[in-house]
């Protein structure tokens, strides 16, 4: 895990070990003044000349000076290498994620994966620097003041004997009480990530539904139980101070004590004014590494949990590779399904898809119709390898999808999914994911097939007209005829339409098809509808049924072989279309 983690690390590293060869100087220097401080105390209480002392006084502001510059110094290094070290892991896991395949994201969930981007990117981020600068500088501290203090104290260092293993064992044991909770919480962060996406999206249905109470206490729930589970965790850590005060103290009283008796019945000769105060600093050193070390035991625990669900993510394989010298470009439509099964995932009972076998020529219009669940929309997702079969081979221009570049496979194939999906930006800006270099001239001949140009004129902007995130601001069949334009000007091969006409009316619905038949004669054409008044005019019309091919054929066909499409087709013609 943490050669894993490490490589995000790369030009970082710099940073990263003159932050710890700043640390070290400044331990040094630390552990070296309360030494010189005493040596000064002592020659003062001798009656040292005036020169003297302003000689050890200049020494001691020069140390300061020192430590203060290499402490600010790895600051900026160590704030730099983790910050980077931070970006870097958010953008590897971000490029990862972009190669994975739909079976690859519906493993994580999408809440899942922002949680790990975010909060768990942080504390590990966190625990980095606390590694590269805390974790150093406070096991140098503890192990240079002690031998200061045997050094200074001698016998009356004997008082750390008692107070570390003390110390130790305590800081210990709050530590374990506290992180079965910490752990607990991370795994909550998703529900609560989930409640918050799940009402930001669908806030027009909540709002039309009254359920504002109800996403209220859901939310309130999750909200709640990570405050449970970080309240008692917290109120474990706070235990820290009152041990480390009482340890404190201790050794106050026990220097104090101990150290006055020495000093005045041996006459300063066994130990003198000085050592006692360098002893109560080194005291003070040595239990605030201590407590330093446990609050860094604290996070690293902590961001141990977040480190792993980070590593999940790097490690996961994406179900879809590229072959070893994949074919880089699509000869024509075609497409062809030869006993084709699909299932979501390994351990699913029973398949999605079942005994697929399909033709389809070039330049064909192909209409897909089947009730809800019959798997349309998994149909055509195997053929731009959005999915892999688990059965059977998929072919396009002749050739088994699976040996094609991903992206050129991708780029000779248009879809518009169900859920359409603008982002933020103009429409201009979204019209050219379909293709970066369109002009102006393309971008309007497509909308113009797409029946967009009429309603994007009447825009203030027209074309240059801000697009909210999530397409917000403009209509379900506004945004429909958007998404078809900017699958047109890729120039697909294949241009598949799931469903992608439902919001818009039956008249323009029309004029969108017979623009393709104009405009796109070569391009095959899948449309998958719940009307069929939307593919009755298709050159074949595919019939799904608990995923399997029920019937095929022409509209008219179907009409005298097919009773599942006889009647859907007498639903919508006698008892009106319940889609418009």
């Amino acid at each position: 895990m943490i050669k894993r983690l490490a490589k995000s690390i790369r030009e970082f590293k710099t940073p990263a070990i003159m932050t710890l060869i700043f640390i070290v100087i400044e331990a040094i220097i630390e552990t070296n003044i309360p030494f010189i401080t005493a040596e000064l105390v002592n020659r003062i209480k001798a009656g040292a000349e005036m020169s003297e002392i302003i000689e050890i006084g200049i020494t001691l502001l020069l140390l300061a000076v020192c430590s203060l510059a290499c402490g600010g110094i790895a600051g900026f290094t160590c704030a730099r290498a983790s910050a980077g070290f931070g970006r870097n892991l958010r953008s590897d896991i971000f490029r990862k994620v972009q190669d994975f395949s739909f079976q690859n994201i519906d493993k994580f969930s999408a809440t899942s994966l922002v949680t790990r981007m975010t909060t768990d990117i942080t504390n590990v981020q966190m625990a980095f620097m606390m590694i590269i600068r805390t974790a150093i500088r406070s096991p140098l501290m503890f192990a240079f003041s002690i031998i200061m203090a045997y050094r200074m104290g001698g016998a009356l260092a004997g008082t750390f004997v008692v107070i570390i293993p003390v110390l130790i064992f305590g800081l210990f044991m709050i530590s374990r009480k506290a992180m079965p909770a910490f752990r607990r919480v991370f795994k909550k962060y998703d529900r609560l990530n989930e409640s918050i996406e799940e009402n930001v999206r669908a806030m027009r249905v909540v709002k039309g539904f009254s359920r504002e109470e109800y996403e209220k206490k859901k939310f309130g729930v999750a909200a709640d139980e990570i405050c449970t589970d970080f309240t008692k965790a917290e109120r474990i850590v706070a235990l820290n101070t009152p041990l480390m005060q009482i340890c404190l103290y201790f050794n106050m009283v026990f220097v104090l004590l101990v150290g006055s008796r020495l000093t005045i019945t041996s006459g300063g000769e066994l130990i003198d004014v000085g050592q006692i105060s360098a002893m109560l600093t080194y005291g003070m050193q040595i239990l605030m590494s201590l407590m330093m070390l446990s609050m860094i035991y604290v996070m690293l625990t902590m961001s141990t949990e977040s480190a792993k669900r980070i590593c999940e993510v790097l490690n996961e394989q994406s179900t879809l590779l590229n072959p070893e010298n994949p074919i880089i470009e699509v000869k024509d439509g075609s497409i062809d399904f030869e006993n084709v099964s699909f299932k979501y995932s390994t351990s699913a009972k029973r398949a999605a898809l079942e005994g697929i076998n399909l033709s389809i020529q070039s330049g064909q219009t192909v209409g897909i119709i089947g009730g809800t669940g019959s798997s349309k929309s998994t149909l055509v997702q195997l053929i731009p390898r959005l999915y892999d079969v688990t059965e059977g081979v998929v072919r396009v221009g002749g050739i088994d999808v699976k040996e094609y570049d991903i992206e050129a496979l991708r780029n000779s194939v248009a879809m518009v999914l169900q859920k359409n999906l603008l982002f933020s930006g103009t429409i201009k800006d979204n019209l050219r994911w379909g293709n970066k270099n369109a002009t102006d001239e393309e971008i309007k001949e497509a909308c113009i097939l797409a029946q967009a140009d009429d309603f994007i004129k009447t825009f203030p902007d027209g074309y240059d007209t801000k697009i909210e995130q999530g397409g917000t601001n403009v209509s379900g069949g506004q945004k429909q005829r958007l998404c078809i334009a900017r699958a047109l000007l890729k120039k697909p091969k294949i241009l598949i339409l799931d469903d992608s006409t439902s919001a818009v009316d039956t008249r323009t619905d029309a004029l969108i098809r017979d623009g393709f038949k104009k405009y796109i004669p070569e391009t095959t054409k899948i449309i998958i509808a719940q009307r069929v008044a939307s593919v009755e005019d298709a050159d074949v019309i595919i019939v799904l049924d608990n995923g399997k091919i029920s019937a095929l054929g022409t509209h008219d066909e179907l009409l005298n072989s097919s009773d599942i499409y006889k009647e859907i087709y007498a639903q919508q013609t006698n008892g009106g279309d319940e889609n418009e």
